[in-house]
């Protein structure tokens, strides 16, 4: 056996963009933890962009647990996609499968109509897809690059977002993913910690927005968490010790973070507004 560094805590991978869930050693773990549901989203249609997997999967089955229907829009993974629908249909919910680049505007009005005619209405917004590539300094980030992490990490939330109106109401409630890195940078991810950025103010603005009409805009701001992304974005040697300069040690799991979503999208959350939940495995960043 092969002697481990001191920090890696994980096997060494890599994957091609975006990541294939079945492909992660460990598999990341996005069932529900146990818990006895209560039906805190009975009767309530969720669409979810990049809910094939990772953390958007474990959203979907925790959303799904607690009685909503699941709308998942998601980029190219197609087997992951399937999986994650049978899996929200065991909880005895309909999932409905829309593929495509939620990078372009003209789809995101596409998932939306969608979306909509499949379930009659839409309730919950979560948007979660984001895709990031590493660059060493920011020369050697292309326009072509920025503007593809910005259309996916930033545009596509303002797009969804935008074109739901028509739909969300009174006790509606959107939630975007944001990350630690919003708050305190990343040295090879500057593009993509941008984007994060301006999730936070877009969270904070669209809340203040859309207070008079009863709709609650939230953000969820993740530390390490172990998804397809990371095998498919990093080194194998910085893959295998993703997450152990953490507080805990380790990255979290999507299932670890998906409650945070829950409590957002449902009632309990009913005074909470233009805020931002930190599951970041214990990083104090004052935000």
């Amino acid at each position: 056996m092969k002697k481990q560094t001191k920090k890696q805590i994980r096997p060494k991978q890599t994957q091609q963009r975006p990541g294939k869930q079945s492909k992660l050693a460990p598999v990341a773990e996005t069932r529900p933890k146990q818990y006895k549901a209560e039906g805190k989203l009975a009767g309530k249609a969720a669409l979810i962009t990049g809910g094939d997997s990772g953390i958007g999967k474990a959203v979907a089955l925790l959303f799904a647990k607690e009685g909503a229907d699941i709308c998942i829009a998601y980029l190219s993974e197609q087997k992951d996609a399937n999986d994650t629908k049978a899996e929200v249909e065991a909880f005895g919910r309909s999932c409905y499968l829309i593929k495509g680049d939620l990078g372009k505007e003209a789809h995101c009005k596409k998932v939306i109509d969608k979306a909509a005619k499949q379930f009659g209405k839409i309730d919950i917004v979560v948007n979660n897809a984001g895709l990031h590539w590493e660059a060493d300094a920011i020369e050697d980030i292309t326009t072509e690059q920025l503007m593809k992490t910005f259309h996916s990490d930033f545009f596509s939330y303002f797009w969804i977002t935008k074109y739901a109106m028509q739909y969300l109401k009174k006790g509606s409630s959107i939630i975007n993913t944001a990350s630690v890195t919003a708050y305190r940078g990343s040295p090879k991810l500057i593009d993509y910690s941008a984007t994060k950025g301006a999730i936070i103010s877009f969270t904070r603005a669209l809340a203040a927005n859309l207070t008079p009409k009863g709709i609650r805009v939230n953000a969820v701001a993740p530390g390490p968490i172990w998804t397809p992304l990371i095998s498919s974005s990093f080194d194998k040697k910085k893959v295998s010790e993703f997450g152990s300069d953490a507080p805990m040690k380790r990255a979290g799991m999507p299932n670890e973070v998906a409650p945070a979503f829950l409590f957002l999208a449902c009632g309990d959350s009913s005074y909470i507004s233009g805020q931002v939940i930190h599951p970041n495995g214990g990083e104090i960043i004052n935000g």
